[in-house]
């Protein structure tokens, strides 16, 4: 890593503001009974987190400063030759060189040649601390040796794949079902992009209506219907390139933490032929990077049972990192229908599913020829017994280990020990988490006021420098041994002891001193 002075370590307030005043003088719901199975010990103030966040964008950006920024830069030549090297031939027959957005790192990607419990080594011998995971999916930690186990003994005994039943596609789906609130039925699929766009023609089989209505800034994969609003609200198609205007045609957003504008929406929509669903991300658009006031679920819930709409949550990466319940259970809010994702089998591939009520969830009934209204999905490989094994095992291991909890109190300490960082050397960062999910911002660049198109227009060259110096601060935690979620987002896992979170902590200090 940099050798520091510790050694070598082996104008968008509208927008905050509005969404800081949504839910004013709700009740929020009460908690769930059993608190010590989730893994959020407690729901940020919201209110104060958006004056906070607002203040950050407000102010000039707080960069590395230029003169530590070369010596940041040199670590890459200097320590990640072969890394630098294999993305050089990754560009030439891949696209970017890169085959997923979570591989980018600047100025180049990473080539990891192990992943084990807390940490990465790319294929130079570098050791980073994973505050990657995936991308959330590794809840347990990197590679689980109880679940890897389990997934050769499958190997061995009929490889990844038959194309029949197998007794570990019924062993996980009720196993899901027994944990989440609402899951009566379970239909699994490769991935939580083609989960929710089996949910969307579920949920307009079932109601026999057309609009979807998403939260503005939410992700739910890449499907025609739903690149729209993404990661800044109230942008629409502004992603949607190669994507035909009728088929987001049916597809809505409102701001999150609005419950007035989506009964608008709701009652504007109901004169048109109805909405089928509404979509949410339980903990708020792209992980709680906007959070949601906590009464925001169940005023939601309310709205869909007043206009006739289903409920669906994405849970692709709350469940079961809030918890064996999900984000549903933790807010004690059921949904209609349930998306899930790599969440859901610890990070091994074809990992997606629908879960929902037993009489939605029988218009996804398979079979040739039926009779039945049916809303049709496949996927050879869906269900297949790695994935299966895998989830399974995974989610027996999660539920004896108490993962949730035991990651989210890893994220409470990274939490408390950034924030201690931030105050102390006087910068306008904001640090908070939801359980193992822990936001630090630095540059607002997702925060920025995109609530019309002029707004948007306004902003878009500070989103540009914004964007750019949250690059250069992820890749200053990379060269100080620390993977990051595009330098703003962090995800604990069980294998985050107190002595690594602390290393962490020192490590971002240091970091913190470059600016």
């Amino acid at each position: 890593m940099i050798e520091t002075t510790r050694g070598a370590h082996a104008e968008a307030p509208a927008l905050l503001n509005s969404q800081a005043k949504g839910l004013a003088g709700s009740t929020p719901p009460s908690p769930p009974e059993d608190t010590q199975q989730y893994a959020v010990s407690e729901w940020p103030d919201t209110h104060a987190l958006y004056a906070r966040l607002a203040e950050l964008v407000r102010q000039p950006m707080r960069p590395i400063r230029p003169d530590a920024l070369p010596k940041v830069m040199r670590w890459f030549d200097e320590r990640c030759a072969g890394s630098k090297a294999m993305a050089t031939r990754a560009q030439a027959v891949i696209p970017g060189g890169v085959q997923h957005n979570l591989a980018f790192n600047h100025p180049f990607p990473l080539a990891i040649r192990q992943a084990e419990g807390a940490w990465l080594t790319d294929i130079d011998g570098n050791r980073y601390i994973d505050f990657l995971q995936a991308g959330g999916p590794t809840l347990l930690g990197s590679n689980p040796p109880a679940v890897r186990e389990k997934v050769h003994a499958v190997l061995d005994e009929c490889g990844p794949v038959t194309g029949l039943l197998h007794e570990y596609e019924v062993k996980l789906a009720e196993l899901v079902c027994r944990h989440m609130p609402g899951v009566q039925m379970l239909r699994m699929l490769g991935s939580g992009t083609e989960a929710v766009m089996g949910a969307v023609r579920l949920a307009r089989t079932h109601t026999r209506k057309r609009w979807i209505i998403k939260i503005g800034g939410a992700y739910h994969g890449w499907s025609d219907q739903l690149v729209y609003g993404m990661r800044l609200p109230k942008t629409g198609r502004m992603e949607a390139t190669g994507i035909p205007r009728g088929a987001t045609a049916y597809t809505q957003e409102c701001l999150p933490n609005d419950p007035e504008a989506l009964r608008r929406l709701l009652r504007w929509n109901r004169l048109r032929g109805g909405t089928a669903a509404v979509m949410v991300e339980p903990f708020g658009p792209e992980s709680g990077t906007r959070p949601v006031h906590k009464a925001f679920n169940a005023q939601v819930r309310a709205l869909c049972d007043e206009f006739g709409a289903l409920l669906i949550f994405d849970e692709v990466v709350t469940g079961f990192r809030a918890g064996m319940g999900g984000a549903q259970g933790y807010f004690g809010v059921t949904p209609d229908l349930t998306v899930l994702g790599k969440c859901l089998t610890a990070g091994y591939p074809m990992s997606g599913a629908i879960g929902g009520r037993k009489d939605i969830m029988m218009s996804l009934v398979g079979g040739i020829g039926t009779t039945s209204r049916r809303a049709f999905v496949g996927g050879t490989l869906s269900a297949n017994p790695l994935t299966c094994v895998a989830g399974y095992h995974a989610l027996l291991e999660t539920e004896r280990t108490r993962a949730p909890v035991m990651a989210g109190r890893a994220g409470d300490r990274l939490r408390r020990g950034l924030d201690e960082i931030i105050q102390r050397r006087g910068l306008p960062y904001v640090a908070y988490n939801l359980g193992s999910i822990v936001h630090l911002q630095t540059s607002g660049v997702l925060l920025l006021d995109t609530s019309s198109l002029l707004k948007l227009l306004r902003v878009k060259e500070e989103a540009k420098r914004r964007k750019h110096m949250m690059e250069e601060m992820g890749a200053a935690f990379t060269a100080h041994g620390l993977i990051s979620v595009a330098g703003s987002r962090l995800y604990t896992s069980l294998a985050d002891t107190d002595e690594i979170i602390d290393e962490a902590l020192n490590r971002f200090d240091d970091v913190f001193a470059l600016v």
